[in-house]
């Protein structure tokens, strides 16, 4: 049992019921020092939850850079390099 810390938590109904009931966010202790209200704070919530959704879970950037890629990038920044210098 822990005591002395509170969170302060948001509770969202999903927007597909199918698989989730509701997404719990805890918010961040300084976000009353930005200036942002309950409403905007609640806002935000409901529209990562629907993202998560839509996006099959994937909530950060929707492409990706396949490896070959960066290992080219790498090799002519160093092909680069090596003829400059």
């Amino acid at each position: 049992m822990v005591k002395g810390i509170t969170r302060r938590v948001i509770v969202v109904k999903a927007p597909d019921p199918r698989y989730f009931e509701e997404a719990i966010f805890i918010v961040k202790e300084d976000v009353s020092l930005t200036g942002v209200d309950a409403a905007q704070v609640l806002k935000e919530a409901e529209t990562v939850a629907a993202r998560f959704v839509k996006t099959g879970g994937k909530l950060g950037r929707l492409w990706r850079v396949p490896p070959p890629i960066y290992a080219l990038a790498g090799a002519s920044a160093s092909a680069l390099l090596f003829f400059f210098l």
